[in-house]
């Protein structure tokens, strides 16, 4: 069975969302999908077919303050504004397919992180709520976001502890991958001064969340290098942005966002028959 897996990064899976859609228009459905953060949030669209519908949403509200603006910290802990992104959007403005995600019958992974336990849960997408609860937990950037609630636990980002989770997808029994990065090739993560104060702040709180969040930049880098040696033996596929289709994650200019996203759709278009050989 081959699988899905998509890594995140806030405004930077728009790539990936191409990547998807062009998948989508040749009828390519992977059976299995996991991934964190935004990445694992734009594939939602992509089990239900709805191509765009992630493009459609950064143009028209990227730029929105409901949806990202310091105005939102008074009311939801957070730049960004969670019920409007995770709720409203979805439900009224640009409808999630509710149906159509119905009809997917894949397996369908949200990574998460358990800020009591600070070790990876990957939860089952098809039991997502109409409040996209467990999407607002793997997109929760410690001090960016307040801890999600789920079943009387506390969750974060899912990229802290596994930010690409491809060992989970061998694990279960997928031979091959097609694996979506949203980094060029060469990139080296480092310990962050945003990860360093988190875990400082949080440390008492969540004991356990500290040092994944310090040692986060070696764990993705170990694993950038463990999907590079899958593609080698001929196990994976990687997609990656190159210089020309990099954003940064929390990009403002549309126009740049909109290429990215181009990119990543041309990109997949010239590797379809590579992406063909895994199933």
């Amino acid at each position: 069975m081959p699988g899905l897996v998509l890594e995140g990064g806030t405004f930077r899976p728009i790539f990936s969302a191409g990547v998807m859609d062009a998948m989508v228009q040749h009828d390519i459905m992977f059976p299995y999908c996991i991934g964190v953060s935004a990445g694992i949030t734009d594939g939602f669209s992509y089990a239900s077919r709805q191509v765009g519908r992630n493009l459609e949403i950064l143009k028209q509200y990227r730029n929105d303050k409901r949806y990202l603006g310091a105005g939102n910290f008074l009311k939801c802990r957070s730049p960004f504004g969670i019920e409007f992104v995770f709720e409203e959007i979805p439900n009224k403005l640009i409808p999630f397919d509710w149906d159509a995600f119905a009809r997917y019958e894949g397996t369908y992974l949200v990574g998460v992180t358990n800020a009591r336990t600070g070790k990876t849960e990957y939860l089952d997408g098809k039991q997502l709520d109409k409040a996209n609860t467990m999407v607002k937990a793997t997109c929760a950037i410690p001090l960016m976001f307040p801890p999600v609630s789920i079943n009387g636990e506390e969750y974060y980002d899912g990229g802290i502890c596994d930010p690409i989770p491809v060992r989970k997808a061998l694990a279960d029994g997928n031979e091959k991958l097609l694996i979506v990065l949203t980094r060029p090739k060469g990139y080296k993560k480092t310990l962050s001064g945003s990860n360093k104060v988190a875990a400082r702040m949080l440390k008492r709180k969540y004991p356990n969340l500290a040092e994944p969040l310090l040692t986060r930049h070696e764990i993705y880098n170990e694993t950038v290098r463990f999907c590079e040696e899958l593609e080698r033996q001929g196990k994976a596929v990687i997609l990656r942005p190159a210089e020309e289709g990099i954003i940064d994650s929390m990009e403002k200019d549309v126009d740049k966002i909109v290429a990215s996203y181009h990119y990543g759709y041309r990109l997949a278009e010239e590797r379809m028959e590579d992406i063909a050989t895994l199933f």
